[in-house]
Protein backbone atom coordinates (compact mmCIF):
# COMPACT_ATOMS: atom_id res chain seq x y z
CA UNK A 1 0.00 0.00 0.00
CA UNK A 2 2.86 2.39 0.82
CA UNK A 3 4.46 1.61 -2.53
CA UNK A 4 1.18 2.46 -4.27
CA UNK A 5 0.94 5.83 -2.54
CA UNK A 6 4.63 6.62 -3.06
CA UNK A 7 4.51 5.71 -6.76
CA UNK A 8 1.43 7.84 -7.38
CA UNK A 9 2.90 10.80 -5.47
CA UNK A 10 6.22 10.64 -7.33
CA UNK A 11 4.43 10.49 -10.69
CA UNK A 12 2.25 13.46 -9.75
CA UNK A 13 5.24 15.59 -8.70
CA UNK A 14 7.34 14.65 -11.73
CA UNK A 15 4.50 15.43 -14.12
CA UNK A 16 3.49 18.64 -12.38
CA UNK A 17 7.04 20.01 -12.20
CA UNK A 18 8.44 18.66 -15.47
CA UNK A 19 5.60 19.71 -17.78
CA UNK A 20 6.61 23.42 -17.84
CA UNK A 21 10.13 22.33 -18.81
CA UNK A 22 8.75 20.25 -21.67
CA UNK A 23 6.56 23.17 -22.74
CA UNK A 24 9.53 25.54 -22.96
CA UNK A 25 11.72 22.93 -24.62
CA UNK A 26 9.14 21.93 -27.22
CA UNK A 27 8.36 25.58 -27.98
CA UNK A 28 12.05 26.29 -28.52
CA UNK A 29 12.56 23.45 -31.00
CA UNK A 30 9.26 24.10 -32.79
CA UNK A 31 7.24 21.03 -31.79
CA UNK A 32 3.91 22.79 -32.22
CA UNK A 33 0.45 21.42 -33.06
CA UNK A 34 -0.99 21.67 -36.56
CA UNK A 35 -4.73 22.16 -36.88
CA UNK A 36 -7.07 20.62 -39.48
CA UNK A 37 -8.27 23.24 -41.96
CA UNK A 38 -11.76 21.69 -41.97
CA UNK A 39 -12.06 21.73 -38.18
CA UNK A 40 -13.91 24.29 -36.04
CA UNK A 41 -12.63 27.80 -36.68
CA UNK A 42 -12.13 28.37 -32.94
CA UNK A 43 -9.35 25.78 -32.98
CA UNK A 44 -7.08 27.72 -35.31
CA UNK A 45 -5.87 29.90 -32.43
CA UNK A 46 -4.34 26.72 -30.97
CA UNK A 47 -1.96 26.33 -33.91
CA UNK A 48 1.62 26.15 -32.66
CA UNK A 49 0.74 25.04 -29.11
CA UNK A 50 3.43 22.54 -28.00
CA UNK A 51 2.40 18.94 -28.62
CA UNK A 52 3.76 15.45 -27.86
CA UNK A 53 3.06 16.14 -24.18
CA UNK A 54 2.29 12.47 -23.71
CA UNK A 55 6.03 12.04 -23.29
CA UNK A 56 5.65 13.90 -19.99
CA UNK A 57 3.23 11.49 -18.34
CA UNK A 58 4.95 8.43 -19.82
CA UNK A 59 8.21 9.56 -18.22
CA UNK A 60 6.38 10.46 -15.00
CA UNK A 61 4.71 7.04 -14.91
CA UNK A 62 8.04 5.25 -15.35
CA UNK A 63 9.71 7.45 -12.72
CA UNK A 64 6.83 7.01 -10.30
CA UNK A 65 6.49 3.25 -10.66
CA UNK A 66 10.17 2.41 -10.44
CA UNK A 67 10.83 5.15 -7.88
CA UNK A 68 8.11 3.79 -5.61
CA UNK A 69 9.45 0.28 -6.02
CA UNK A 70 12.93 1.45 -5.11
CA UNK A 71 11.72 3.26 -2.00
CA UNK A 72 9.67 0.28 -0.89
CA UNK A 73 12.41 -2.21 -1.84
CA UNK A 74 9.74 -4.12 -3.71
CA UNK A 75 10.67 -5.72 -7.07
CA UNK A 76 8.59 -4.96 -10.16
CA UNK A 77 6.19 -7.68 -11.26
CA UNK A 78 5.58 -9.15 -14.70
CA UNK A 79 1.94 -8.00 -15.08
CA UNK A 80 2.84 -4.36 -14.41
CA UNK A 81 5.89 -4.56 -16.68
CA UNK A 82 3.75 -5.95 -19.49
CA UNK A 83 1.26 -3.09 -19.13
CA UNK A 84 4.18 -0.66 -19.23
CA UNK A 85 5.42 -2.39 -22.38
CA UNK A 86 2.04 -1.86 -23.99
CA UNK A 87 1.86 1.75 -22.84
CA UNK A 88 5.37 2.66 -23.98
CA UNK A 89 5.10 0.64 -27.19
CA UNK A 90 1.89 2.33 -28.26
CA UNK A 91 3.41 5.65 -27.24
CA UNK A 92 6.34 4.94 -29.57
CA UNK A 93 3.94 4.45 -32.49
CA UNK A 94 2.28 7.75 -31.60
CA UNK A 95 5.66 9.46 -31.31
CA UNK A 96 6.55 8.52 -34.88
CA UNK A 97 3.17 9.79 -36.05
CA UNK A 98 3.56 13.11 -34.19
CA UNK A 99 7.15 13.57 -35.34
CA UNK A 100 6.15 13.11 -38.99
CA UNK A 101 3.40 15.71 -38.57
CA UNK A 102 5.93 18.20 -37.24
CA UNK A 103 8.61 17.33 -39.78
CA UNK A 104 6.22 17.47 -42.75
CA UNK A 105 4.45 20.61 -41.48
CA UNK A 106 0.97 19.08 -41.82
CA UNK A 107 -1.78 17.69 -39.61
CA UNK A 108 -1.36 14.13 -40.91
CA UNK A 109 1.54 11.89 -39.90
CA UNK A 110 1.72 8.15 -40.42
CA UNK A 111 -0.61 6.70 -43.02
CA UNK A 112 -3.57 4.75 -41.68
CA UNK A 113 -2.15 1.33 -42.50
CA UNK A 114 1.32 2.22 -41.24
CA UNK A 115 -0.13 3.30 -37.88
CA UNK A 116 -2.20 0.13 -37.62
CA UNK A 117 0.88 -1.96 -38.50
CA UNK A 118 2.80 -0.41 -35.60
CA UNK A 119 -0.11 -1.10 -33.25
CA UNK A 120 -0.29 -4.70 -34.47
CA UNK A 121 3.41 -5.30 -33.75
CA UNK A 122 3.14 -3.93 -30.20
CA UNK A 123 -0.12 -5.79 -29.50
CA UNK A 124 1.13 -9.14 -30.76
CA UNK A 125 4.37 -8.82 -28.80
CA UNK A 126 2.41 -8.04 -25.64
CA UNK A 127 -0.05 -10.88 -26.24
CA UNK A 128 2.61 -13.50 -26.90
CA UNK A 129 4.59 -12.52 -23.81
CA UNK A 130 1.45 -12.44 -21.66
CA UNK A 131 0.38 -16.00 -22.45
CA UNK A 132 3.83 -17.60 -22.77
CA UNK A 133 6.23 -16.03 -20.25
CA UNK A 134 5.83 -17.74 -16.86
CA UNK A 135 5.33 -15.72 -13.70
CA UNK A 136 6.73 -16.49 -10.23
CA UNK A 137 4.42 -19.51 -9.87
CA UNK A 138 5.53 -20.98 -13.17
CA UNK A 139 2.26 -20.14 -14.93
CA UNK A 140 1.69 -17.36 -17.51
CA UNK A 141 0.24 -14.21 -16.01
CA UNK A 142 -2.76 -14.38 -18.35
CA UNK A 143 -4.87 -17.38 -19.34
CA UNK A 144 -6.28 -17.56 -22.85
CA UNK A 145 -9.83 -16.99 -21.61
CA UNK A 146 -12.01 -14.09 -22.75
CA UNK A 147 -13.50 -12.36 -19.73
CA UNK A 148 -16.39 -10.09 -18.85
CA UNK A 149 -16.29 -9.11 -15.19
CA UNK A 150 -14.15 -12.22 -14.70
CA UNK A 151 -13.25 -15.21 -16.91
CA UNK A 152 -16.13 -16.59 -18.98
CA UNK A 153 -15.87 -20.43 -18.88
CA UNK A 154 -17.46 -21.04 -22.29
CA UNK A 155 -14.97 -18.61 -23.87
CA UNK A 156 -11.97 -20.60 -22.60
CA UNK A 157 -9.63 -20.72 -25.60
CA UNK A 158 -7.00 -22.86 -23.85
CA UNK A 159 -8.89 -26.01 -24.87
CA UNK A 160 -8.08 -25.23 -28.49
CA UNK A 161 -4.34 -25.54 -27.88
CA UNK A 162 -2.06 -23.45 -30.12
CA UNK A 163 -5.02 -22.31 -32.21
CA UNK A 164 -6.66 -20.97 -29.06
CA UNK A 165 -3.49 -19.06 -28.18
CA UNK A 166 -3.44 -17.46 -31.62
CA UNK A 167 -7.13 -16.55 -31.31
CA UNK A 168 -6.49 -14.98 -27.89
CA UNK A 169 -3.61 -12.89 -29.21
CA UNK A 170 -5.90 -11.68 -32.00
CA UNK A 171 -8.49 -10.78 -29.34
CA UNK A 172 -5.84 -8.78 -27.46
CA UNK A 173 -4.97 -7.08 -30.74
CA UNK A 174 -8.58 -6.02 -31.28
CA UNK A 175 -8.85 -4.73 -27.70
CA UNK A 176 -5.65 -2.73 -27.87
CA UNK A 177 -6.17 -1.20 -31.30
CA UNK A 178 -9.77 -0.31 -30.44
CA UNK A 179 -8.91 1.25 -27.07
CA UNK A 180 -5.91 3.21 -28.32
CA UNK A 181 -7.74 4.64 -31.31
CA UNK A 182 -10.80 5.44 -29.18
CA UNK A 183 -8.72 7.59 -26.83
CA UNK A 184 -6.98 9.10 -29.86
CA UNK A 185 -10.32 10.17 -31.35
CA UNK A 186 -11.45 11.58 -27.98
CA UNK A 187 -8.38 13.81 -27.78
CA UNK A 188 -9.84 16.85 -29.50
CA UNK A 189 -10.53 19.43 -26.79
CA UNK A 190 -8.33 20.82 -24.03
CA UNK A 191 -8.22 18.32 -21.18
CA UNK A 192 -10.99 16.08 -22.55
CA UNK A 193 -9.00 12.88 -23.11
CA UNK A 194 -6.80 13.51 -20.06
CA UNK A 195 -9.77 13.79 -17.71
CA UNK A 196 -11.52 10.79 -19.28
CA UNK A 197 -8.36 8.71 -18.91
CA UNK A 198 -7.99 9.74 -15.24
CA UNK A 199 -11.51 8.50 -14.53
CA UNK A 200 -11.10 5.22 -16.45
CA UNK A 201 -7.64 4.44 -15.07
CA UNK A 202 -8.81 5.33 -11.57
CA UNK A 203 -11.60 2.81 -12.06
CA UNK A 204 -9.05 0.12 -12.82
CA UNK A 205 -6.97 1.12 -9.80
CA UNK A 206 -10.04 0.43 -7.66
CA UNK A 207 -10.84 -2.85 -9.44
CA UNK A 208 -7.28 -4.18 -9.13
CA UNK A 209 -7.05 -3.17 -5.48
CA UNK A 210 -10.37 -4.89 -4.74
CA UNK A 211 -9.07 -8.02 -6.45
CA UNK A 212 -6.01 -7.86 -4.19
CA UNK A 213 -8.25 -7.45 -1.14
CA UNK A 214 -10.34 -10.44 -2.26
CA UNK A 215 -7.50 -12.58 -3.63
CA UNK A 216 -7.86 -16.37 -3.71
CA UNK A 217 -4.25 -16.56 -2.55
CA UNK A 218 -4.91 -14.83 0.78
CA UNK A 219 -5.55 -16.73 4.01
CA UNK A 220 -9.02 -15.19 4.28
CA UNK A 221 -10.17 -16.15 0.76
CA UNK A 222 -13.95 -16.41 0.43
CA UNK A 223 -16.47 -17.19 -2.28
CA UNK A 224 -16.05 -14.85 -5.23
CA UNK A 225 -12.29 -14.45 -4.73
CA UNK A 226 -10.05 -13.53 -7.67
CA UNK A 227 -7.07 -15.49 -8.98
CA UNK A 228 -5.53 -12.74 -11.12
CA UNK A 229 -1.76 -12.29 -10.96
CA UNK A 230 -0.24 -9.53 -8.77
CA UNK A 231 -3.37 -7.35 -8.49
CA UNK A 232 -1.79 -4.98 -5.95
CA UNK A 233 1.02 -4.12 -8.33
CA UNK A 234 -1.45 -3.61 -11.17
CA UNK A 235 -3.35 -1.24 -8.86
CA UNK A 236 -0.06 0.50 -8.06
CA UNK A 237 0.67 1.09 -11.73
CA UNK A 238 -2.88 2.32 -12.39
CA UNK A 239 -2.63 4.77 -9.48
CA UNK A 240 0.75 5.90 -10.81
CA UNK A 241 -0.74 6.65 -14.23
CA UNK A 242 -3.53 8.62 -12.54
CA UNK A 243 -0.96 10.67 -10.61
CA UNK A 244 1.00 11.40 -13.79
CA UNK A 245 -2.17 12.45 -15.63
CA UNK A 246 -3.35 14.75 -12.84
CA UNK A 247 -0.04 16.60 -12.96
CA UNK A 248 -0.33 16.87 -16.74
CA UNK A 249 -3.97 18.02 -16.60
CA UNK A 250 -2.89 21.05 -14.53
CA UNK A 251 -1.24 22.39 -17.71
CA UNK A 252 -3.60 20.79 -20.23
CA UNK A 253 -6.90 22.39 -19.15
CA UNK A 254 -8.38 25.16 -21.30
CA UNK A 255 -6.52 27.02 -22.61
CA UNK A 256 -4.05 24.15 -22.89
CA UNK A 257 -0.38 25.03 -22.73
CA UNK A 258 0.56 21.64 -24.17
CA UNK A 259 -1.26 18.85 -26.02
CA UNK A 260 -0.66 15.15 -25.39
CA UNK A 261 -0.46 14.28 -29.10
CA UNK A 262 -0.75 10.77 -30.48
CA UNK A 263 2.17 9.70 -28.30
CA UNK A 264 -0.08 10.36 -25.33
CA UNK A 265 -3.47 9.20 -26.58
CA UNK A 266 -2.22 5.92 -28.04
CA UNK A 267 -0.22 5.14 -24.90
CA UNK A 268 -3.26 5.76 -22.68
CA UNK A 269 -5.46 3.54 -24.81
CA UNK A 270 -2.83 0.83 -24.61
CA UNK A 271 -2.63 1.19 -20.84
CA UNK A 272 -6.42 0.85 -20.49
CA UNK A 273 -6.42 -2.30 -22.62
CA UNK A 274 -3.53 -3.65 -20.56
CA UNK A 275 -5.34 -3.05 -17.27
CA UNK A 276 -8.47 -4.76 -18.62
CA UNK A 277 -6.41 -7.78 -19.67
CA UNK A 278 -4.46 -8.07 -16.40
CA UNK A 279 -7.61 -7.78 -14.27
CA UNK A 280 -9.58 -10.28 -16.40
CA UNK A 281 -12.25 -7.67 -17.17
CA UNK A 282 -12.02 -7.53 -20.97
CA UNK A 283 -15.64 -6.75 -21.81
CA UNK A 284 -16.03 -4.46 -18.79
CA UNK A 285 -13.73 -2.10 -20.68
CA UNK A 286 -16.78 -1.21 -22.78
CA UNK A 287 -18.20 0.53 -19.70
CA UNK A 288 -15.00 1.78 -18.09
CA UNK A 289 -14.00 3.41 -21.38
CA UNK A 290 -17.61 4.25 -22.28
CA UNK A 291 -16.95 7.88 -23.17
CA UNK A 292 -14.15 7.22 -25.72
CA UNK A 293 -16.25 4.41 -27.22
CA UNK A 294 -19.27 6.72 -27.68
CA UNK A 295 -17.08 9.41 -29.24
CA UNK A 296 -15.54 6.88 -31.62
CA UNK A 297 -18.96 5.44 -32.36
CA UNK A 298 -20.13 8.86 -33.51
CA UNK A 299 -17.45 8.83 -36.20
CA UNK A 300 -18.45 5.34 -37.37
CA UNK A 301 -22.15 6.25 -37.48
CA UNK A 302 -21.44 9.47 -39.35
CA UNK A 303 -19.36 7.77 -42.04
CA UNK A 304 -21.77 4.87 -42.48
CA UNK A 305 -24.80 7.18 -42.74
CA UNK A 306 -22.95 9.52 -45.09
CA UNK A 307 -22.16 6.68 -47.50
CA UNK A 308 -25.60 5.06 -47.20
CA UNK A 309 -27.53 8.28 -47.89
CA UNK A 310 -25.23 9.80 -50.48
CA UNK A 311 -23.96 12.70 -48.42
CA UNK A 312 -26.33 13.27 -45.51
CA UNK A 313 -25.04 13.62 -41.96
CA UNK A 314 -26.28 12.67 -38.50
CA UNK A 315 -24.00 15.13 -36.71
CA UNK A 316 -22.80 18.58 -37.72
CA UNK A 317 -19.25 17.27 -37.40
CA UNK A 318 -17.49 14.34 -35.82
CA UNK A 319 -16.00 13.34 -33.42
CA UNK A 320 -19.01 14.08 -31.23
CA UNK A 321 -17.45 16.92 -29.23
CA UNK A 322 -17.06 18.96 -32.45
CA UNK A 323 -20.81 18.57 -33.09
CA UNK A 324 -21.54 20.36 -29.83
CA UNK A 325 -18.93 23.02 -30.60
CA UNK A 326 -20.72 23.84 -33.84
CA UNK A 327 -24.00 24.00 -31.90
CA UNK A 328 -22.48 26.82 -29.87
CA UNK A 329 -21.44 25.08 -26.66
CA UNK A 330 -18.35 26.53 -24.99
CA UNK A 331 -15.33 24.24 -25.02
CA UNK A 332 -15.10 24.10 -21.23
CA UNK A 333 -18.81 23.21 -21.01
CA UNK A 334 -18.37 20.31 -23.42
CA UNK A 335 -15.32 19.01 -21.58
CA UNK A 336 -16.89 19.09 -18.12
CA UNK A 337 -20.14 17.52 -19.31
CA UNK A 338 -18.25 14.79 -21.15
CA UNK A 339 -16.22 14.16 -17.98
CA UNK A 340 -19.50 13.72 -16.10
CA UNK A 341 -20.70 11.22 -18.69
CA UNK A 342 -17.35 9.41 -18.54
CA UNK A 343 -17.52 9.30 -14.74
CA UNK A 344 -21.02 7.81 -14.85
CA UNK A 345 -19.79 5.07 -17.18
CA UNK A 346 -16.88 4.29 -14.85
CA UNK A 347 -19.24 4.23 -11.87
CA UNK A 348 -21.54 1.85 -13.75
CA UNK A 349 -18.58 -0.40 -14.58
CA UNK A 350 -17.38 -0.51 -10.98
CA UNK A 351 -20.94 -1.07 -9.80
CA UNK A 352 -21.34 -4.04 -12.14
CA UNK A 353 -17.98 -5.40 -11.01
CA UNK A 354 -18.97 -5.16 -7.34
CA UNK A 355 -22.49 -6.52 -7.96
CA UNK A 356 -21.04 -9.64 -9.60
CA UNK A 357 -18.74 -10.18 -6.63
CA UNK A 358 -21.63 -9.72 -4.18
CA UNK A 359 -23.68 -12.33 -6.04
CA UNK A 360 -20.87 -14.85 -5.62
CA UNK A 361 -21.35 -14.74 -1.86
CA UNK A 362 -25.09 -15.43 -1.90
Amino acid sequence: MLVLLASAAIALLVSLLATPLFIRGFSRIGWGQFIRDDGPQSHHVKRGTPTMGGLVFIVATLAGYFGGKLLGQDPPTLPALLVLLLMVGMGAVGFVDDFLKISNQRSLGLGGWAKVAGQVVVSVLFGVLAILVPGPGGQPVVDAVISGVRDIPWLDLTQWGALGGIAFVLWILVMNVSASNAVNVTDGLDGLATGAAILATGGYAFIAFWQFNQSCFSDSATAGCYDVAQPLDVATLAATVVGALIGFLWWNTSPAQIFMGDVGSLSLGGALAGFAIMTDTHLLLLLIAGLPIIVTGSVIVQRAYFKATGGKRVFLMTPLHHHFELKGWAEVTIVVRFWIVGGLFVAAGIGLFYFEWALQGL
